[in-house]
């Protein structure tokens, strides 16, 4: 697999014209690498990593070459006051000089609350690898919407199987062998719970923490209990829910809410939690749904970051367990339906349901076979491989 360049370049480029540009994601999905790939085209770039003893110094002391005009700072979110120092280098900084901040957590959180940095930054999540930039990123950013596009299905891009299997991260993705994708997860796992959980978090039951990763890749895609976790971790119902809220914090797992705005009896509380890296689920048929939601994800986190619109994810139940795995919402209003089957593409009555409640147009069955492409004329589902739906996204 060819080296790959990244959906981002283009949209970070042009910011930084104007703003600070801060990218957030898990660890090891390549912001390191994305931010080198847009200092290749500015004169002098100067990279400064805070977990680097002379670079953390060198930060502290505002020390680097004069000539610089583009400055990385990574990992810089583990100082304390790390948002008082980078807004006193801003507003500082030469005028042709442009300033790029990277981590692994907490780079958002700051914008629940009073936000020193206000007007000076744009952020960014950087997610793995999809099918669409395994085929290779388009050179030309998707302009800017004026309503909800329909989704086009082309041609089904390759590396389907191998995505489904390694998933997006770079390292294991591109070398798509076993003993890589094992000891990467052995290493990264170690990574975000003994480091930088820890690092970023006051923990004191580490141990607990890490029980409850390490039983979330086997109830994807279901609602989460979190009275069975309760008893599995042996803690606190509140405690849990703030060990969930960390990992989702540190970029392990992330949250799909109900949805039930016009819905009668639809599920209000129980999210679905699926993971950053959907290799870790063992099993094929929830594997398969995280790793479609973790597309759907990433469609919806780039529409609100490059173009400022509000794209969310969902998932569809009511008390009668009727169930659409995922619904995408467009400004507050429903854009389409999204159901997973890995198998044949069986019982479409839901969708219809949903959908005809809901007044939604584009329903899809989205199945792991390329075999199944075609229009279920007694639903008005759209019955397409899983290798054409993903290109359709970003």
């Amino acid at each position: 697999m060819p080296f790959q360049r990244r959906y981002l370049e283009s949209h970070i480029a042009e910011d930084l014209d104007q703003r600070m540009v801060f990218v957030g994601g898990p660890r090891q999905v390549g912001k390191t690498t994305l931010a080198r790939l847009v200092g290749e085209d500015f004169k002098a770039t100067t990279y400064l990593n805070w977990d680097n003893r002379a670079h953390r110094r060198a930060l502290l002391d505002g020390h680097w070459p004069p000539e610089t005009d583009f400055l990385i700072f990574d990992e810089i979110h583990k100082y304390p006051r790390w948002k008082g120092l980078v807004k006193g280098l801003w507003d500082t900084r030469p005028s042709d000089q442009r300033i790029m901040v990277t981590g692994s957590s907490r780079l958002d959180i700051f914008r629940r609350g009073g936000d020193s940095l206000l007007g000076r930054y744009r952020y960014y999540r950087l997610h793995p690898f999809s099918l669409c930039e395994l085929n290779g990123p388009s050179e030309t950013p998707i302009p800017f919407p004026t309503e909800r596009p329909n989704l086009i299905f082309d041609q089904a891009g390759d590396h389907l199987d191998t995505l489904l299997t390694f998933g997006g991260f770079p390292e294991p993705c591109i070398a798509a062998r076993q003993r890589t994708l094992k000891r990467w997860q052995k290493e990264r796992f170690e990574r975000v719970f003994r480091e930088d959980i820890r690092e970023t978090e006051t923990v004191r039951a580490l141990a607990q923490v890490e029980l409850l990763g390490s039983l979330v890749p086997g109830r994807v895609g279901s609602p989460l209990s979190i009275s069975n976790l309760v008893e599995d971790v042996e803690a606190s119902p509140k405690t849990v829910k703030s060990w969930i809220e960390l990992l989702a914090r540190n970029y392990y797992l992330f949250r799909v809410p109900p949805y039930h705005r016009r819905l009668e009896r639809a599920l209000k509380k129980e999210s679905k939690y699926y993971l950053w890296d959907w290799s870790e689920v063992e099993e094929k048929g929830p594997r398969f749904e995280n790793m479609v939601a973790a597309h759907l994800l990433k469609f919806c986190h780039y529409y609100e970051d490059s173009h400022g619109i509000d794209v969310a994810l969902y998932y569809l139940r009511d008390l009668e367990k009727r169930e659409v795995d995922f619904l995408v919402v467009w400004e507050g209003q429903p854009w389409f339906l999204v159901e997973c089957k890995a198998g044949a593409p069986k019982g479409l009555g839901h969708l219809r349901y949903f959908a005809d409640k809901l007044g939604i147009e584009q329903r899809y069955c989205v199945t792991a076979s390329d075999q199944h492409d075609y229009l279920d004329r007694t639903t008005d589902v759209r019955v397409v491989p899983a290798g054409k739906f993903l290109m359709a996204l970003v």
